[in-house]
């Protein structure tokens, strides 16, 4: 009876930390379900932007729990993510959302891939992934519903995302 106590005690103590940790842990871990509603009026975006919202959230586009987008609001007229030639390699295939989580396969920002499809990090955008693990994040792909060409890149880990283009398939 005193091991199972103790066994109990020590499964206790070791899960308070990690219990304490995920209710004050709004950002990473979770998975948005949908993606960011679409933006109704253009925002002109500064160029020193400002996303931690809150004490302790990241200085980078990312996702609450509750859903909300923060850093998405610039609108269609962004000129950061205007391409000339939208969906010039196609669009992706591979399935959106929260049902459809991806492990990173390798390369960095400029091109990197999963499951056969790869992908480029917005230009604007390649401060905001400087910590992504190109080789073993999961990630998910919503659909951009302002920036014509573009995808949002949902890094499960960090609760960031990032503006990413199709490239096509190898």
């Amino acid at each position: 009876m005193k091991q199972h106590l103790a066994l109990l005690v020590g499964i206790l103590l070791f899960s308070i930390p990690a219990l304490a940790q995920d209710k004050h842990r709004e950002v990473g871990g979770r998975i948005p379900s949908h993606g960011p509603a679409p933006v109704k009026t253009n925002h002109p975006a500064g160029e020193h932007r400002v996303f931690n919202d809150k004490e302790g959230h990241p200085n980078v586009p990312h996702v609450h729990s509750n859903g909300k987008w923060i850093g998405h609001e610039t609108g269609p007229g962004d000129v950061h993510y205007h391409l000339d030639h939208p969906w010039e390699h196609g669009r992706f295939t591979g399935g959106f959302g929260r049902g459809h989580v991806w492990h990173l396969g390798g390369g960095g920002p400029h091109r990197f891939w999963f499951g056969g499809f790869f992908f480029s990090v917005a230009d604007y955008d390649l401060g905001f992934c400087g910590d992504w693990l190109w080789d073993s994040d999961q990630i998910v792909i919503y659909e951009d519903p302002d920036h014509d060409g573009w995808y949002l890149a949902y890094n499960v880990r960090l609760g960031t995302y990032c503006h990413v283009e199709y490239l096509g398939t190898n």
